[in-house]
């Protein structure tokens, strides 16, 4: 089974690469600040092209701020929305690029979802900004490349326009409501962002019926069926009370877009409730994974979730 987390997380930065775009200009060599020079829509939202990389490429990354934004600086664990290009150093052609796109690409900030040179350069950089990487082999690739995509100790080149950026707590930390139907799971309600409990009733039956509750109602915007929500999440089988999968596990959160969700239980549940808040699921099988199996989950599994919902992107 794919991990829940990533149900439809997009595809890791480069690992679905292919080549697009058109010639970048002519073979001689251009350069800027000791990158590539971008020889057309060098504004902010601009679809860019690059020159070819002139000499040997930097050793170390290489940050340049083409423009600088008045947004906030991005940290740690912050959600980024970015439109990129990317290119390799001696290369005339995008191998990536999603500027056109209907919607930007999220990165979480220090993660370890997308290669160390873009956790690296986008860390303190501003939303608004335009930044040009160049990421050396041992940030990006290395020694075995991208199969088919991406030659081995391949420096690469990205222009990176950062549209957003989304703060995202380490927990959720709304009021706290009364747990006491004793024949439903309960749910820790500790804030300090670290794992969340679930511990499921013994001998109980297992509701017919989807179960949606807050254990920490939130504050913030009712979230829509159509939105891309920020959790994390301890997820369990009723059954066997085990946990099939947890965020905490390596402390990140994870972003869902709502319309996209296969797992109907997980969107009916989540659409209507508050940003800020945790709530428990009970999920019955016909909301989830039915009658087929899912890695560890058996089928016809009532799922039970412990999730915070901590944001909107």
């Amino acid at each position: 089974m794919r991990r829940l987390a990533g149900l439809l997380v997009v595809p890791l930065l480069l690992l679905t690469t292919a080549a697009c775009g058109d010639d970048s200009g002519s073979d001689s060599a251009q350069m800027k600040n000791g990158a590539p020079a971008i020889t057309k829509g060098a504004a902010f939202g601009e679809t860019p092209t690059l020159s070819k990389g002139q000499g040997k490429p930097p050793k170390e990354l290489k940050v340049v701020t083409v423009s600088e934004g008045t947004g906030q600086v991005l940290k740690k664990n912050d959600i980024a929305q970015v439109h990129y290009l990317g290119q390799v150093w001696d290369g005339k052609k995008p191998f990536d690029q999603n500027f056109g796109a209907p919607a930007p690409f999220d990165v979480t900030i220090g993660a370890g979802a997308v290669i160390k040179g873009w956790d690296q350069g986008l860390e303190g950089q501003k939303v608004g900004s335009r930044v040009e990487l160049v990421i050396p082999p041992a940030l990006g690739y290395g020694e075995q490349g991208s199969p088919g995509k991406i030659e081995p100790n391949a420096t690469l080149v990205f222009v990176v326009d950062i549209v957003k950026g989304t703060t995202v707590p380490a927990s959720a930390a709304g009021k706290e409501v009364a747990q006491d139907n004793k024949d439903l799971p309960k749910v820790g309600t500790n804030t300090d962002g670290q794992e969340v409990s679930v511990t499921v009733p013994k001998d109980t039956a297992e509701p017919a019926k989807l179960v949606s509750s807050y254990v920490l109602e939130g504050d913030g915007a009712v979230v829509k069926d159509t939105d891309n929500v920020v959790v994390k999440f301890n997820a369990k089988t009723w059954k066997d009370d085990k946990s099939f999968e947890s965020t905490y596990k390596t402390d990140e959160a994870i972003t869902w877009p709502l319309a996209d969700l296969p797992v109907k239980g997980l969107k009916d549940g989540i659409a209507g409730k508050k940003v800020g808040s945790r709530i428990l699921l009970v999920i019955p099988p016909d909301q989830a994974f039915g009658d087929k199996a899912q890695g560890t989950i058996p089928p016809n599994s009532t799922l039970v979730f412990s999730l915070d919902i901590l944001a909107v992107v």
